[in-house]
């Protein structure tokens, strides 16, 4: 479970990055887009880059060329930092970006995405192009399909957008037929028990595929076929349970084997894309449960969440993602630091900035994004952290009524009985 848990936070770092990128933008065409593909060389790109070098200083604008030969040497300087491409591709921004004030900032990032990106890319612009990044939060849930009629099974998996046959066969069925007689009776028992077996053998393969070390390996299966047959797996006995409680969609294709499975990924698309939303609504309402039938193991609030993490308390930290919160550490006049929790409006009011003894400004020692900080730290508490949208019914009541950020419990407690002074527990 952790690698899923790990694998969205990785997904909310590109997220939220690919937003600070697009939101950039530079004066000419001095940012630079690259992305190398894993199994490429660096020198090849590095060979690239000089030629790009050669090309760039004919720029007939003094300020555009000065800025594009610099992007293109802090590019190739980021280049010098690995001797070969990581196993997921590389990806690398530079350039000088052009703040709100009006002032300029170079920008230089340089990372392995957290999975293997097949692009390769080189782009000189005004802008940050992030199209390949956001390829990457395409969830890579992987599914379960079993396209199964008359003539044959296949067992197919997609995750993100590649599709693999895992494995097919194919089965001679005694079709229905009108000779017989005295004997119909019998010829139509052989042909259901033919059809029994039939049935019987891919509920078995299927626990083959998608059973490894008795748990489903993957996050939902679709039953697919043009006859009955695929009802039939779904309801039988001999389908195995935890199969059963997977199966997100049964659909009527027109083919069998792999044209089937082309039309059974189409058809069964939308489903697919709800499992995430499914699984936050899920998350939501037992969030709710435990608040409606008053069980104690629950917190909400940055304060309230904060306490139970020093804790060790919280199982399960639930944030809506775009919580903007900044972390900000304060030195008074003792030189003693203090931890403040402000949203972007409290942090332009200086107000919050003195210190409640004598009233003097407190002097700003750091402040970072508050969700970064959690993303970093909450292994630190023990606990599992889940970013949720407020897309569904149930995020939004979630980020309006109780401020986009709660948890779940290990144990009951009582916040209202923890008298110390909340300054105190903050300071470190």
């Amino acid at each position: 479970m952790s690698d899923i848990v790990d694998q969205n936070i990785e997904m909310w770092k590109v997220k939220k990055l690919i937003k600070g990128l697009e939101a950039a933008r530079g004066n000419g065409t001095s940012m630079i887009s690259l992305i190398i593909p894993p199994g490429d060389q660096i020198s090849r790109v590095q060979k690239m880059l000089a030629d790009e070098y050669g090309t760039a200083s004919n720029i007939k604008s003094r300020v555009n060329r000065l800025s594009v030969l610099s992007a293109i040497t802090s590019t190739q300087q980021r280049l010098k930092l690995y001797t070969k491409v990581p196993p997921t591709g590389l990806v690398v921004y530079c350039g000088t970006v052009v703040t709100d004030e009006g002032k300029e900032k170079k920008v230089n990032i340089d990372f392995p995405p957290h999975k293997a990106i097949n692009t390769s890319l080189y782009m000189c612009d005004n802008k940050f192009h992030t199209e390949a990044l956001s390829e990457l939060l395409e969830s890579d849930s992987k599914f379960g399909f079993i396209v199964m009629d008359g003539n044959g099974t296949l067992f197919g998996a997609v995750a993100g957008n590649t599709r693999e046959v895992m494995h097919k066969f194919t089965v001679d069925l005694p079709k229905k037929h009108g000779r017989g007689g005295q004997s119909a009776v019998r010829f139509s028992r052989l042909r259901e028990e033919k059809r029994h077996n039939y049935v019987r053998k891919v509920a078995e393969l299927a626990v083959q595929h998608f059973i490894t070390n008795d748990k489903v390996n993957v996050t939902g299966i679709v039953l697919a076929g043009s006859a009955d047959f695929k009802t039939e797996l779904g309801q039988s006995d001999l389908f195995d349970q935890r199969l059963q409680a997977k199966v997100v969609k049964v659909v009527d294709v027109s083919y069998g084997g792999e044209n089937g499975f082309n039309q059974a990924i189409e058809l069964s698309a939308e489903s697919l894309s709800n499992v995430k939303f499914i699984q936050e609504k899920r998350l939501i309402s037992k969030y709710f449960d435990a608040i409606s039938q008053d069980t104690g193991k629950y917190c909400f609030g940055i304060e309230d969440t904060l306490k139970a993490l020093d804790m060790g308390a919280v199982e399960t930290l639930i944030v809506w993602e775009n919580l903007d919160i900044a972390r900000i550490s304060l030195r008074n006049s003792n030189g003693d630091i203090e931890i403040k929790h402000l949203t972007k409006e409290q942090e332009k009011d200086r107000q919050h900035f003195m210190d409640a003894t004598d009233g003097s400004e407190m002097e700003v020692v750091e402040s970072i994004s508050f969700l970064e900080w959690l993303a970093e730290k909450y292994k630190d508490f023990g606990a599992a952290l889940e970013f949720v949208t407020n897309r569904s019914q149930e995020g939004s009541q979630f980020v309006k009524g109780f401020g986009g950020i709660g948890g779940l419990l290990r144990y009951k407690l009582d916040f209202d009985a923890m008298t110390y002074d909340s300054d105190e527990f903050f300071s470190d």
